[in-house]
């Protein structure tokens, strides 16, 4: 069987703050930013101390003195969050959640339609039986992907898809598609898990149980970690949210074995590299085993899976248990949906149809593991 794990970066809509084209790069990573910290503060219980950030906020974003600005609309269902007179300044009405139902939404722009191609070009060349869909959109938007898009360019539509809605307020989910004969017989989601600082993962680490043709039962673990931007201001980079996610990942790998569950892998945008203190608890948990370190694994040029594929950049991951690991014939690196530019120092093969960054099918490559006996 082949077993993929793919960030699509969103198939049908993104967030206008995160398309290329819009605008230009530092204003729209100042929005990110500033939409994550605001999400945060208008979530507290009370207002009390934060009313001149949020108001700052509010303004960065450009909706201070009115819901729709260039990047973020303001979302009103009930109450009333500000006050904005004609004339002076626009003042904090609510005190706290309760006191207003609304948010900060992303506008969303439509992905180029040649770059939805291109995504499907990748999974139809990776052929993968099982893979990790990693920023779906939803399930009905991937489900559409795959019955429409998949065939359009030669593949194969998958029987299954699945997509459980995370954390995440802009959409970006963690799903899985799978053949027919590689049967999806249960799931569990992580998106309520609590440590002592709150909510543990800012997607999911959705359980996928698949039951394969020789009837091994397949775990799979999706993950998306918390990316290095758009942090809050006590973690920056968002190491400390990461550790804590790669702890608990480690933990859910650990209690599915004392349930007996022997073949397990977990997949996914780690969003860190393999020398990263954050990671550690679970890249050094024993009886797990990165795809790459397999002596027949392709690197394909770069030794990283995101952008321009440097090292430091690889942050997409393939783990898998021993018993799975021992059952790897090989493994690798697909790039050909990634742009990489006509300098590139030894350029990787990309499809004809990638003829500029706003057509690759993602930044990030796939990664695929084929075992046998499973």
């Amino acid at each position: 069987m082949r077993l993929a794990s793919f960030n699509v970066e969103n198939l049908f809509a993104r967030p206008k703050a995160m398309a290329e084209g819009e605008g230009d790069s530092a204003t729209r990573k100042k929005v990110l930013a500033a939409h994550a910290r605001l999400s945060t503060l208008l979530d507290r219980h009370s207002y009390a101390g934060a009313e001149d950030d949020i108001l700052a906020l509010l303004d960065t974003l450009g909706v201070l003195r009115a819901d729709e600005g260039p990047y973020v609309r303001l979302r009103k269902v009930r109450g009333q969050l500000v006050r904005r007179p004609r004339t002076g300044p626009v003042t904090l009405v609510a005190e706290g959640r309760a006191d207003w139902v609304g948010w900060i939404e992303l506008k969303t722009v439509a992905v180029n339609a040649r770059a939805t191609e291109n995504t499907a070009r990748v999974l139809h060349e990776l052929g993968a039986d099982v893979v990790t869909v990693v920023e779906a959109d939803d399930r009905p938007g991937l489900q559409m992907f795959s019955e429409a898009l998949l065939p359009a360019v030669g593949g194969t539509t998958y029987d299954q898809v699945m997509v459980i809605e995370g954390n995440d307020a802009r959409g970006i989910d963690v799903g899985l598609m799978a053949q027919g004969d590689y049967r999806l017989v249960q799931m569990r989601t992580h998106i309520f898990d609590t440590d002592p600082q709150g909510t543990v993962f800012s997607r999911d680490c959705c359980e996928y149980h698949v039951e394969t043709p020789l009837g091994t039962r397949l775990v799979v673990l999706a993950n998306h970690f918390k990316s290095k931007g758009y942090s809050s201001p006590g973690d920056p980079t968002g190491a400390k949210r990461r550790e804590r996610q790669a702890s608990r990942v480690a933990r859910i790998v650990r209690s599915l074995r004392n349930e007996g569950f022997d073949h397990v892998a977990v997949t996914g945008d780690l969003n860190d590299d393999p020398q990263s203190a954050a990671l550690a608890p679970l890249l050094d948990l024993d009886g797990l085993t990165d795809i790459s370190a397999h002596p027949d694994f392709d690197w394909n040029h770069r030794r990283g899976t995101y952008g321009s594929g440097n090292e430091k950049d690889k942050i997409d991951y393939i783990l898998l248990s021993d018993p799975l690991f021992a059952k790897v014939t090989a493994g690798g690196v697909f790039r050909k949906g990634v742009w990489r530019g006509a300098r590139t120092k030894d350029p990787w093969e990309i499809f004809p149809t990638l003829t500029a960054k706003v057509e690759e099918a993602s930044d990030h490559a796939a990664l695929w593991a084929d075992l046998t006996g499973v």
